[in-house]
C-alpha cells in the first residue's frame, strides 16, 4: 500500500521496522485500526464516489415514504420550509463530522467524539444511543407485509446478518449503489403512478373526486411536532457518517461527497413529498408506496426490496463494527484474519440482527416508529453533538480574540444544540401520543403480528 503525502496528512502513516526504516511491504498504520496489512481486511478503501452511495443509502430508506404524510399534517409550504431547515442544519452537522474526524484522527464513531467531549459517561451514552438508532432505522426499512409481518422481519434479519458481516465498507459500496438505484427507482415509479392515475387507492371510487391537499395545515401541537420529527428521521443517518469518513481512502474528498449526497437526498424528499401529496391529498398512504393501488404497491415494493435490504445491511454493519472495535481495538486480531477476529465479528453482527428484529417487531406502527426514532434519537444524534463538537474545538480561540465570525459560530452552535433538544423532547411527546392513538384505533396491529402493516392511511 504505497503512501503519499495526503495519506500521512489524513491519518494513514507508514510503519517502521526496529531500526526506524520504512518497510517495503504494503504495511501502514491507521489511527483507529492500527496496522493494516495484506493479511487482513483493508479498512481504508472507500473512494469518494463509493462514499456518496454509502451516504445516500444511510439516509434514504423507507422513511422517505412517510414525508407525504408529514406534509398532509403541516401543509405543503410549511412542510417544505421545515424540510429545508432540517436539511441545512444536518448538512452543517454532517460537515462537522468530517472536520472533527480530521482534527481527531483517533475518532471512529460518535461514541469516540462523545468520549473526547464528555468523558467516559459521554462515550457510553452516545454508544448506546447510536446502536439503538441504527437498529431502529434498519428494521424500520422492512416494516412491510409479505406472508406474515413477523416472519418477513425474521427473513430480513437473516439477510441483514449475512451481508452486514462483510468486513469493510469498501466492499459494500457496490451493494450501496444497487440499493440507492433500487429505492430511487421505486420512488420514481410511485411518483409517476400517482400523477397518471385518476385518484389514490384509498379515495372514494364511486363519486367525483379532487385532491384535498392543503397549502398550510392546521394541526395540533402534538401532530405538528410529530410530523417534524418524521422529517428529521429522513436525515438521521448523520452519526453513520463518522464510520464512512473513517474508512475513506482520502477523507479530503469528504465535503464533495457530502454535498452531492445531501443535494440528491433533499431533492428526492421534496419531489416525493410534494408530488405524491399534491395528487393524493389526505388519502395518501403511509408508507406512501400504497397510494397508487394494490398492483403498483406490489411493483414498487418489489423494486424497492433490494434497497431496503441494503439499508438493513448498512445500519446493522455500523453498530456491529462499533462493538467489534470496542472489543478488539489495539489488538492484532482487529486487522488479521484470525479465528478470534472472525468469531468476534460474526458474534457482533448476529447479535445486532437479533436485537433489531425484536425492536421492529415490538413497534409495528410505521408512522409511530418513524417519528419516535426521528424525535428521540434522530435529533440527539444529528443536532446536539455536532454543535458541541464545534464548541469543543473552537471555544479556546475566543479567549484570545473574540472575532465576529467566532461569535456568530458560537451562537449558531448553541442554536443547533437548543433546537435539537427542543425537537427531541417535544417530538418524543408527540410521537408517543401518536403511537398510543394508533393502538387505540380499530384494526391496529400488535407486536409480533401477522397483520398487514404495509399500507395505512
Amino acid at each position: 500500500m504505497p503512501l503519499d503525502k495526503e495519506d500521512n496528512e489524513l491519518g494513514l502513516t507508514p510503519s517502521h521496522n526496529q531500526i526506524g526504516e520504512i518497510r517495503d511491504a504494503p504495511y501502514a498504520h491507521d489511527a483507529v485500526f492500527g496496522d493494516i496489512t495484506e493479511d487482513g481486511p483493508n479498512y481504508r478503501n472507500v473512494g469518494w464516489m463509493g462514499t456518496i452511495a454509502l451516504m445516500i443509502k444511510t439516509q434514504i430508506g423507507l422513511g422517505v415514504l412517510s414525508i407525504p404524510g408529514a406534509f398532509d399534517i403541516l401543509g405543503i409550504v410549511p412542510g417544505v420550509i421545515c424540510l429545508l431547515a432540517i436539511a441545512a442544519i444536518t448538512t452543517w452537522s454532517d460537515y462537522m463530522v468530517g472536520v472533527f474526524k480530521l482534527n481527531h484522527r483517533e475518532v471512529y464513531g460518535i461514541d469516540d467524539a462523545g468520549g473526547l467531549m464528555f468523558g467516559r459517561l459521554g462515550r457510553e451514552f452516545f454508544a448506546f444511543a447510536f446502536c439503538l438508532c441504527s437498529l431502529s432505522i434498519g428494521l424500520n426499512a422492512v416494516s412491510t407485509h409479505a406472508t406474515c409481518t413477523a416472519v418477513f422481519l425474521a427473513v430480513a434479519a437473516i439477510i441483514g446478518f449475512v451481508f452486514s458481516s462483510i468486513q469493510t465498507l469498501g466492499r459494500l459500496t457496490l451493494l450501496a449503489w444497487l440499493g440507492a438505484f433500487s429505492i430511487l427507482t421505486s420512488i420514481l415509479i410511485l411518483t409517476i403512478s400517482v400523477g397518471v392515475q385518476d385518484r389514490p387507492a384509498a379515495a372514494p371510487q364511486d363519486a367525483p373526486w379532487a385532491s384535498d391537499f392543503k397549502i398550510i395545515g392546521n394541526p395540533s401541537f402534538s401532530d405538528a411536532i410529530s410530523a417534524v420529527a418524521t422529517l428529521v428521521f429522513g436525515y438521521a443517518g448523520t452519526p453513520g457518517f463518522f464510520s464512512i469518513v473513517s474508512e475513506m481512502r482520502d477523507p479530503g474528498f469528504y465535503p464533495r461527497s457530502l454535498m452531492i449526497c445531501q443535494s440528491v437526498v433533499t431533492g428526492t424528499y421534496i419531489i416525493i413529498g410534494c408530488v405524491v401529496y399534491y395528487y393524493c391529498g389526505s388519502y395518501v398512504a403511509s408508507p406512501a408506496l400504497g397510494s397508487a393501488g394494490v398492483t403498483m404497491k406490489k411493483v414498487c415494493y418489489g423494486v424497492a426490496l433490494p434497497g431496503l435490504m441494503v439499508t438493513i445491511m448498512l445500519v446493522s454493519h455500523l453498530p456491529a463494527k462499533y462493538i467489534f472495535l470496542r472489543i478488539l481495538r489495539g489488538s492484532r486480531h482487529l486487522t488479521a484474519n484470525t479465528f478470534i477476529h472472525w468469531a468476534t465479528w460474526l458474534s457482533c453482527t448476529f447479535s445486532i440482527a437479533i436485537i433489531a428484529y425484536i425492536i421492529a417487531s415490538a413497534i409495528p406502527v410505521f408512522d409511530g416508529l418513524v417519528s419516535l426514532v426521528g424525535a428521540l434519537l434522530g435529533t440527539l444524534m444529528s443536532f446536539q453533538p455536532m454543535g458541541c463538537m464545534w464548541l469543543y474545538d473552537n471555544w479556546s480561540k475566543g479567549k484570545v480574540d473574540k472575532k465576529p465570525r467566532w461569535i456568530a459560530m458560537v451562537c449558531w452552535s448553541c442554536f443547533v444544540v437548543a433546537s435539537g433538544t427542543f425537537l427531541m423532547v417535544a417530538g418524543t411527546y408527540g410521537s408517543v401520543v401518536s403511537i398510543m392513538n394508533s393502538y387505540k384505533e380499530e384494526g391496529g396491529s400488535a407486536p409480533w403480528s401477522c397483520a398487514d402493516n404495509s399500507n395505512s392511511v
